[in-house]
Protein backbone atom coordinates (compact mmCIF):
# COMPACT_ATOMS: atom_id res chain seq x y z
CA UNK A 1 0.00 0.00 0.00
CA UNK A 2 2.81 2.16 0.89
CA UNK A 3 2.71 5.07 -1.43
CA UNK A 4 6.15 6.42 -1.81
CA UNK A 5 8.07 5.53 -4.79
CA UNK A 6 11.03 3.46 -4.43
CA UNK A 7 13.46 6.12 -6.16
CA UNK A 8 12.49 9.24 -3.42
CA UNK A 9 15.99 8.96 -2.14
CA UNK A 10 19.47 7.23 -2.75
CA UNK A 11 19.94 6.87 0.98
CA UNK A 12 19.01 3.28 2.47
CA UNK A 13 18.89 5.54 6.26
CA UNK A 14 15.71 6.72 7.07
CA UNK A 15 17.03 9.57 9.07
CA UNK A 16 19.16 10.55 5.92
CA UNK A 17 16.13 10.70 4.24
CA UNK A 18 13.98 12.67 6.53
CA UNK A 19 17.39 15.03 7.09
CA UNK A 20 17.23 15.20 3.47
CA UNK A 21 13.74 16.40 3.39
CA UNK A 22 14.28 18.71 5.79
CA UNK A 23 12.05 17.90 8.60
CA UNK A 24 14.00 17.28 11.17
CA UNK A 25 14.78 20.33 13.91
CA UNK A 26 16.20 18.25 17.03
CA UNK A 27 16.39 15.15 18.45
CA UNK A 28 17.43 13.77 21.77
CA UNK A 29 20.96 12.76 20.16
CA UNK A 30 21.72 12.76 16.31
CA UNK A 31 24.22 9.93 16.17
CA UNK A 32 22.25 7.83 18.77
CA UNK A 33 18.74 8.44 17.01
CA UNK A 34 20.86 7.68 13.27
CA UNK A 35 22.80 4.51 14.46
CA UNK A 36 19.35 3.55 15.97
CA UNK A 37 17.58 3.69 12.81
CA UNK A 38 20.07 2.10 10.67
CA UNK A 39 20.31 -0.63 13.43
CA UNK A 40 17.07 -2.14 13.90
CA UNK A 41 13.32 -1.94 12.64
CA UNK A 42 11.50 -0.13 15.56
CA UNK A 43 8.42 1.19 16.89
CA UNK A 44 8.12 4.63 17.00
CA UNK A 45 4.96 6.87 17.71
CA UNK A 46 3.01 9.97 17.51
CA UNK A 47 0.58 10.84 19.27
CA UNK A 48 -3.00 13.04 18.05
CA UNK A 49 -5.13 14.67 20.38
CA UNK A 50 -8.77 14.44 18.82
CA UNK A 51 -9.38 18.43 19.33
CA UNK A 52 -11.77 18.04 15.49
CA UNK A 53 -13.27 15.52 13.85
CA UNK A 54 -10.49 15.51 11.09
CA UNK A 55 -7.37 15.76 10.40
CA UNK A 56 -5.63 18.77 8.82
CA UNK A 57 -2.27 20.01 6.73
CA UNK A 58 -0.67 20.43 10.22
CA UNK A 59 -1.23 16.55 11.27
CA UNK A 60 -0.61 15.86 7.52
CA UNK A 61 3.42 16.79 7.99
CA UNK A 62 3.32 14.14 10.71
CA UNK A 63 1.19 11.38 8.39
CA UNK A 64 3.99 11.93 5.76
CA UNK A 65 6.59 11.39 7.93
CA UNK A 66 5.02 8.14 9.47
CA UNK A 67 4.59 6.95 6.13
CA UNK A 68 8.34 7.16 5.27
CA UNK A 69 9.19 5.71 8.28
CA UNK A 70 6.95 2.56 7.31
CA UNK A 71 8.65 2.53 3.80
CA UNK A 72 12.07 1.83 5.08
CA UNK A 73 10.29 -0.74 7.69
CA UNK A 74 9.70 0.68 10.97
CA UNK A 75 6.28 0.14 12.41
CA UNK A 76 4.21 3.46 13.21
CA UNK A 77 2.10 3.57 16.43
CA UNK A 78 -0.46 5.82 16.07
CA UNK A 79 -1.43 7.43 19.25
CA UNK A 80 -5.09 8.29 19.46
CA UNK A 81 -5.70 10.79 22.53
CA UNK A 82 -8.87 9.80 24.17
CA UNK A 83 -6.82 10.41 27.07
CA UNK A 84 -4.59 13.43 26.75
CA UNK A 85 -7.65 15.12 24.90
CA UNK A 86 -9.54 14.73 27.90
CA UNK A 87 -7.11 17.48 29.00
CA UNK A 88 -5.90 19.72 26.25
CA UNK A 89 -2.12 20.69 24.97
CA UNK A 90 -1.17 23.82 26.00
CA UNK A 91 1.74 23.64 23.38
CA UNK A 92 1.13 26.66 20.81
CA UNK A 93 -2.03 27.99 22.06
CA UNK A 94 -2.63 31.15 23.54
CA UNK A 95 -5.75 30.51 25.30
CA UNK A 96 -7.53 26.84 26.89
CA UNK A 97 -8.94 24.26 24.37
CA UNK A 98 -12.84 24.14 24.76
CA UNK A 99 -13.63 21.17 26.84
CA UNK A 100 -15.29 18.43 24.57
CA UNK A 101 -17.48 15.27 25.73
CA UNK A 102 -16.28 11.47 26.41
CA UNK A 103 -18.49 10.97 23.32
CA UNK A 104 -17.53 13.75 20.70
CA UNK A 105 -13.82 12.62 21.99
CA UNK A 106 -14.17 8.71 21.43
CA UNK A 107 -16.19 9.84 17.79
CA UNK A 108 -13.38 12.05 16.51
CA UNK A 109 -10.93 9.16 17.55
CA UNK A 110 -13.21 6.60 15.25
CA UNK A 111 -12.65 9.84 12.75
CA UNK A 112 -9.31 9.64 13.09
CA UNK A 113 -8.30 6.40 12.82
CA UNK A 114 -10.65 5.86 9.48
CA UNK A 115 -8.56 8.94 7.96
CA UNK A 116 -4.86 7.45 9.07
CA UNK A 117 -6.06 4.02 7.14
CA UNK A 118 -5.84 6.07 3.86
CA UNK A 119 -2.32 7.06 4.30
CA UNK A 120 -1.02 3.87 6.49
CA UNK A 121 -1.17 0.06 6.48
CA UNK A 122 -2.33 -1.41 9.75
CA UNK A 123 -2.16 -4.00 11.66
CA UNK A 124 -5.91 -4.62 12.52
CA UNK A 125 -5.49 -8.02 14.90
CA UNK A 126 -3.16 -6.10 16.68
CA UNK A 127 -3.65 -4.41 20.34
CA UNK A 128 -2.61 -3.22 23.23
CA UNK A 129 -4.55 -5.42 26.32
CA UNK A 130 -4.05 -2.89 28.93
CA UNK A 131 -2.89 -2.63 32.51
CA UNK A 132 -4.30 -2.39 35.95
CA UNK A 133 -2.97 1.01 37.16
CA UNK A 134 0.12 2.82 37.11
CA UNK A 135 2.34 0.54 38.72
CA UNK A 136 0.72 -2.48 36.75
CA UNK A 137 2.71 -3.26 33.64
CA UNK A 138 0.47 -4.28 30.00
CA UNK A 139 1.23 -6.08 27.13
CA UNK A 140 0.38 -6.51 23.68
CA UNK A 141 -1.65 -9.50 22.23
CA UNK A 142 0.92 -10.45 19.98
CA UNK A 143 4.25 -8.90 17.65
CA UNK A 144 2.73 -6.38 15.13
CA UNK A 145 3.37 -7.98 11.41
CA UNK A 146 6.37 -6.79 10.19
CA UNK A 147 5.80 -3.48 7.98
CA UNK A 148 2.47 -2.81 9.28
CA UNK A 149 1.34 0.23 11.16
CA UNK A 150 -0.96 0.00 14.70
CA UNK A 151 -2.97 2.15 16.61
CA UNK A 152 -3.66 2.36 20.20
CA UNK A 153 -5.49 4.89 22.49
CA UNK A 154 -4.44 6.45 25.33
CA UNK A 155 -7.82 6.49 26.90
CA UNK A 156 -6.71 2.97 27.46
CA UNK A 157 -4.50 3.21 30.47
CA UNK A 158 -5.24 7.24 31.31
CA UNK A 159 -8.94 6.96 31.61
CA UNK A 160 -8.82 4.41 34.95
CA UNK A 161 -6.27 6.20 36.46
CA UNK A 162 -6.53 7.08 40.26
CA UNK A 163 -5.14 10.64 40.72
CA UNK A 164 -3.59 10.54 43.70
CA UNK A 165 -1.92 7.32 42.72
CA UNK A 166 -0.68 8.63 39.47
CA UNK A 167 0.75 11.90 41.31
CA UNK A 168 2.24 9.86 43.72
CA UNK A 169 4.34 7.96 41.77
CA UNK A 170 4.69 9.88 38.96
CA UNK A 171 4.83 13.79 40.34
CA UNK A 172 8.01 13.18 42.25
CA UNK A 173 9.84 12.52 39.12
CA UNK A 174 9.21 16.15 37.43
CA UNK A 175 10.57 19.83 39.08
CA UNK A 176 7.69 22.20 38.44
CA UNK A 177 10.34 25.01 38.40
CA UNK A 178 12.08 22.94 35.18
CA UNK A 179 8.48 22.53 33.52
CA UNK A 180 7.50 26.31 34.25
CA UNK A 181 10.49 27.06 31.84
CA UNK A 182 9.30 24.84 29.20
CA UNK A 183 7.80 27.22 26.16
CA UNK A 184 4.31 25.40 26.49
CA UNK A 185 3.96 26.63 29.74
CA UNK A 186 6.25 29.88 29.54
CA UNK A 187 3.75 31.56 26.57
CA UNK A 188 0.58 31.05 28.62
CA UNK A 189 1.94 32.52 32.17
CA UNK A 190 0.95 35.85 31.24
CA UNK A 191 -2.99 35.14 30.52
CA UNK A 192 -3.56 32.43 32.68
CA UNK A 193 -1.94 29.15 32.94
CA UNK A 194 -4.84 26.40 34.28
CA UNK A 195 -3.73 23.65 36.60
CA UNK A 196 -5.60 21.23 34.65
CA UNK A 197 -3.61 21.98 31.25
CA UNK A 198 -0.56 22.20 34.02
CA UNK A 199 -1.12 18.06 34.48
CA UNK A 200 -0.63 17.44 30.56
CA UNK A 201 3.49 16.78 30.26
CA UNK A 202 3.20 14.47 32.80
CA UNK A 203 0.39 12.71 30.76
CA UNK A 204 2.36 12.87 27.82
CA UNK A 205 5.69 11.69 29.65
CA UNK A 206 3.19 8.87 30.70
CA UNK A 207 2.49 7.50 27.18
CA UNK A 208 6.20 6.98 26.71
CA UNK A 209 7.15 5.27 29.34
CA UNK A 210 3.75 3.24 29.22
CA UNK A 211 4.45 2.33 25.36
CA UNK A 212 8.34 2.08 26.01
CA UNK A 213 7.33 -0.70 28.94
CA UNK A 214 4.75 -2.63 27.47
CA UNK A 215 5.34 -2.81 23.88
CA UNK A 216 9.10 -1.67 23.42
CA UNK A 217 8.38 1.74 21.91
CA UNK A 218 11.63 3.40 21.22
CA UNK A 219 10.70 6.94 19.70
CA UNK A 220 8.76 9.65 20.27
CA UNK A 221 8.33 12.18 16.98
CA UNK A 222 6.41 15.26 16.74
CA UNK A 223 6.10 18.90 15.79
CA UNK A 224 9.02 21.21 17.57
CA UNK A 225 6.29 22.64 20.03
CA UNK A 226 6.43 19.00 21.68
CA UNK A 227 10.40 19.48 22.79
CA UNK A 228 9.38 19.63 26.34
CA UNK A 229 7.08 16.80 26.56
CA UNK A 230 9.24 14.49 24.51
CA UNK A 231 12.12 15.01 26.72
CA UNK A 232 10.23 14.83 30.17
CA UNK A 233 8.84 11.14 28.60
CA UNK A 234 12.92 10.31 28.19
CA UNK A 235 13.83 10.76 31.62
CA UNK A 236 10.73 9.03 32.93
CA UNK A 237 11.01 5.89 31.27
CA UNK A 238 14.27 6.14 32.36
CA UNK A 239 13.96 6.53 35.87
CA UNK A 240 10.58 4.65 35.96
CA UNK A 241 11.58 1.23 33.82
CA UNK A 242 15.36 1.71 33.27
CA UNK A 243 14.78 2.35 29.42
CA UNK A 244 16.60 4.23 27.36
CA UNK A 245 14.43 5.92 24.43
CA UNK A 246 14.97 8.91 22.10
CA UNK A 247 13.08 11.78 20.28
CA UNK A 248 12.52 13.68 17.03
CA UNK A 249 11.22 16.60 16.57
CA UNK A 250 10.01 18.26 13.12
CA UNK A 251 9.85 22.15 11.77
CA UNK A 252 6.25 23.03 11.78
CA UNK A 253 5.08 23.99 8.03
CA UNK A 254 5.68 27.52 8.01
CA UNK A 255 5.88 30.04 4.62
CA UNK A 256 8.96 32.24 4.40
CA UNK A 257 7.71 34.90 6.22
CA UNK A 258 7.21 32.27 9.25
CA UNK A 259 3.43 32.00 9.35
CA UNK A 260 1.97 28.53 9.41
CA UNK A 261 0.46 27.12 6.26
CA UNK A 262 -2.88 25.70 5.54
CA UNK A 263 -5.49 28.70 7.14
CA UNK A 264 -7.56 29.87 4.37
CA UNK A 265 -10.40 31.91 4.81
CA UNK A 266 -12.72 29.53 5.83
CA UNK A 267 -10.62 28.26 8.52
CA UNK A 268 -7.92 25.18 8.53
CA UNK A 269 -7.14 23.26 5.32
CA UNK A 270 -8.55 20.03 6.12
CA UNK A 271 -8.16 16.30 4.65
CA UNK A 272 -11.91 15.24 3.86
CA UNK A 273 -13.06 16.40 0.92
CA UNK A 274 -16.96 17.50 2.32
CA UNK A 275 -14.68 19.65 4.70
CA UNK A 276 -12.52 21.37 1.89
CA UNK A 277 -13.21 20.16 -1.14
CA UNK A 278 -10.78 18.92 -4.03
CA UNK A 279 -10.73 22.03 -5.80
CA UNK A 280 -9.82 24.61 -2.48
CA UNK A 281 -6.99 22.25 -1.34
CA UNK A 282 -5.49 22.16 -4.94
CA UNK A 283 -6.06 25.58 -5.41
CA UNK A 284 -3.99 26.38 -2.06
CA UNK A 285 -0.82 24.85 -3.01
CA UNK A 286 -1.20 26.01 -6.43
CA UNK A 287 -1.41 29.67 -4.95
CA UNK A 288 1.32 29.57 -2.51
CA UNK A 289 4.34 32.05 -2.70
CA UNK A 290 7.38 31.49 -5.05
CA UNK A 291 9.87 31.57 -1.80
CA UNK A 292 7.78 28.53 -0.84
CA UNK A 293 7.56 26.14 -3.54
CA UNK A 294 10.99 24.10 -2.61
CA UNK A 295 9.78 23.33 0.91
CA UNK A 296 6.74 22.52 -0.06
CA UNK A 297 8.04 19.81 -2.96
CA UNK A 298 9.86 18.52 -0.59
CA UNK A 299 7.83 17.66 2.70
CA UNK A 300 4.68 17.31 1.03
CA UNK A 301 5.23 15.72 -2.42
CA UNK A 302 7.40 11.94 -2.94
CA UNK A 303 9.34 13.61 -6.15
CA UNK A 304 12.68 12.75 -5.96
CA UNK A 305 15.05 15.23 -4.62
CA UNK A 306 16.93 16.11 -7.94
CA UNK A 307 13.57 16.67 -9.46
CA UNK A 308 12.40 19.04 -6.43
CA UNK A 309 15.67 21.10 -7.17
CA UNK A 310 14.95 21.18 -11.18
CA UNK A 311 11.50 22.59 -10.19
CA UNK A 312 12.01 25.01 -7.69
CA UNK A 313 14.80 26.87 -9.60
CA UNK A 314 12.56 27.55 -12.67
CA UNK A 315 11.89 31.21 -12.66
CA UNK A 316 9.53 34.25 -13.82
CA UNK A 317 6.50 32.27 -15.08
CA UNK A 318 7.83 28.96 -15.45
CA UNK A 319 7.26 28.63 -11.15
CA UNK A 320 4.01 28.24 -11.88
CA UNK A 321 4.25 24.91 -13.49
CA UNK A 322 5.99 23.69 -10.58
CA UNK A 323 3.21 25.04 -8.48
CA UNK A 324 0.69 23.15 -10.31
CA UNK A 325 2.86 19.93 -10.19
CA UNK A 326 2.88 20.48 -6.08
CA UNK A 327 -0.45 21.13 -6.03
CA UNK A 328 -1.54 18.09 -8.51
CA UNK A 329 0.92 16.03 -6.15
CA UNK A 330 -0.25 16.81 -2.77
CA UNK A 331 -4.00 16.51 -3.98
CA UNK A 332 -3.45 12.70 -5.38
CA UNK A 333 -2.05 12.08 -2.34
CA UNK A 334 -4.82 13.13 -0.40
CA UNK A 335 -7.72 12.71 -2.49
CA UNK A 336 -6.60 10.22 -5.20
CA UNK A 337 -5.51 10.34 -8.37
CA UNK A 338 -9.18 11.21 -10.15
CA UNK A 339 -9.92 14.13 -7.76
CA UNK A 340 -6.57 15.45 -8.96
CA UNK A 341 -6.97 15.81 -11.94
CA UNK A 342 -10.67 17.02 -11.97
CA UNK A 343 -9.27 19.15 -9.56
CA UNK A 344 -6.28 20.21 -12.31
CA UNK A 345 -9.05 20.60 -14.67
CA UNK A 346 -10.83 23.07 -13.18
CA UNK A 347 -8.42 25.35 -12.40
CA UNK A 348 -7.29 25.29 -15.88
CA UNK A 349 -10.56 26.19 -16.66
CA UNK A 350 -10.83 28.97 -14.71
CA UNK A 351 -7.43 30.59 -15.58
CA UNK A 352 -8.02 30.28 -19.34
CA UNK A 353 -5.29 27.46 -19.51
CA UNK A 354 -8.37 25.14 -20.98
CA UNK A 355 -9.28 21.98 -18.67
CA UNK A 356 -13.57 21.29 -18.40
CA UNK A 357 -15.29 24.24 -16.22
CA UNK A 358 -17.05 20.72 -15.07
CA UNK A 359 -14.49 20.46 -12.46
CA UNK A 360 -14.35 24.06 -11.49
CA UNK A 361 -16.24 24.44 -7.82
CA UNK A 362 -20.35 24.21 -7.96
CA UNK A 363 -23.64 24.79 -5.98
CA UNK A 364 -26.70 23.91 -7.94
CA UNK A 365 -29.19 26.00 -6.64
CA UNK A 366 -33.31 26.22 -7.19
CA UNK A 367 -33.92 28.11 -10.45
CA UNK A 368 -37.01 29.81 -7.99
CA UNK A 369 -34.30 31.90 -6.33
CA UNK A 370 -33.45 33.66 -8.90
CA UNK A 371 -36.89 34.70 -10.73
CA UNK A 372 -38.42 38.19 -10.49
CA UNK A 373 -35.67 40.10 -8.63
CA UNK A 374 -33.43 37.44 -7.54
CA UNK A 375 -31.06 37.72 -5.36
CA UNK A 376 -28.47 40.25 -3.79
CA UNK A 377 -25.24 39.58 -4.89
CA UNK A 378 -24.32 39.77 -1.57
CA UNK A 379 -26.49 37.18 0.05
CA UNK A 380 -25.64 34.77 -2.62
CA UNK A 381 -21.77 34.98 -2.62
CA UNK A 382 -22.14 34.66 1.37
CA UNK A 383 -24.07 31.36 0.60
CA UNK A 384 -21.72 30.14 -1.47
CA UNK A 385 -19.27 30.52 1.41
CA UNK A 386 -16.57 33.14 -1.11
CA UNK A 387 -17.06 35.47 1.90
CA UNK A 388 -17.89 35.12 5.39
CA UNK A 389 -20.57 38.22 5.92
CA UNK A 390 -22.52 40.97 4.26
CA UNK A 391 -19.63 43.05 5.08
CA UNK A 392 -16.94 41.49 3.57
CA UNK A 393 -19.00 40.73 0.41
CA UNK A 394 -19.56 44.58 0.23
CA UNK A 395 -16.28 45.64 0.49
CA UNK A 396 -14.93 43.06 -2.13
CA UNK A 397 -17.41 44.94 -4.63
CA UNK A 398 -16.17 48.33 -3.33
CA UNK A 399 -12.62 47.39 -4.07
CA UNK A 400 -13.28 45.74 -7.42
CA UNK A 401 -12.83 42.26 -6.31
CA UNK A 402 -15.85 40.46 -7.94
CA UNK A 403 -16.67 39.07 -11.17
CA UNK A 404 -19.96 37.81 -12.11
CA UNK A 405 -20.59 36.44 -15.64
CA UNK A 406 -17.39 38.19 -16.93
CA UNK A 407 -18.69 41.48 -16.17
CA UNK A 408 -17.22 43.55 -12.73
CA UNK A 409 -19.55 43.87 -10.01
CA UNK A 410 -19.92 47.82 -9.44
CA UNK A 411 -23.16 47.82 -7.76
CA UNK A 412 -23.33 46.80 -3.99
CA UNK A 413 -27.14 46.18 -4.56
CA UNK A 414 -26.91 43.86 -7.61
CA UNK A 415 -29.39 41.56 -8.14
CA UNK A 416 -28.49 38.22 -9.44
CA UNK A 417 -31.50 36.71 -12.29
CA UNK A 418 -32.23 34.13 -14.01
CA UNK A 419 -31.12 36.18 -17.30
CA UNK A 420 -28.10 36.40 -16.32
CA UNK A 421 -27.61 32.42 -16.60
CA UNK A 422 -26.42 30.67 -19.88
CA UNK A 423 -27.45 27.62 -20.57
CA UNK A 424 -28.30 27.22 -16.69
CA UNK A 425 -25.50 28.01 -15.40
CA UNK A 426 -23.82 31.68 -13.81
CA UNK A 427 -19.66 31.86 -13.39
CA UNK A 428 -18.53 34.09 -10.46
CA UNK A 429 -15.27 35.15 -9.43
CA UNK A 430 -13.72 36.32 -6.21
CA UNK A 431 -10.41 38.08 -6.50
CA UNK A 432 -7.97 36.78 -8.92
CA UNK A 433 -8.32 32.97 -7.68
CA UNK A 434 -11.53 32.35 -6.11
CA UNK A 435 -14.03 30.65 -8.57
CA UNK A 436 -17.37 29.42 -8.10
CA UNK A 437 -20.14 28.09 -10.68
CA UNK A 438 -23.74 28.72 -9.94
CA UNK A 439 -26.25 25.68 -11.49
CA UNK A 440 -29.98 26.11 -11.95
CA UNK A 441 -30.24 23.55 -14.71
Amino acid sequence: MNLIPDNVSKHTNVYDVLKERGFIEQTTDDEAVRELLGREKIKFYIGFDPTADCLHVGHFMQVIIMMYMQKYGHTPVVLLGGGTGMVGDPSGRTDMRTMMTIETIDENCRKFKKLFEQFLDFDDDWHYEGNNGVLSPGHENKTPEPGKAVAVNNADWIRPLSYTEFIREIGPHFSVNNMLRAECYKQRMEKGLSFLEFNYMLMQSYDFMVMARDFDVKMQFGGNDQWSNILGGKILTHRYCNKEVEGMTFALLTNSEGKKMGKTQKGALWLRAEKTSPFEFFQYWRNVADADVNKCLRMLTFLPMEEVERLSALEGSEINKAKEILAYEVTKLVHGEEEAKKALEGARAAFGGGGDAANMPTTKMDASKFEGEGIGVVTLIKELGLVPSNAEGFRTIEQGGLTVGGEKVTDRKLMITKDMFSDGTLQIQKGKKKFHIVDIR
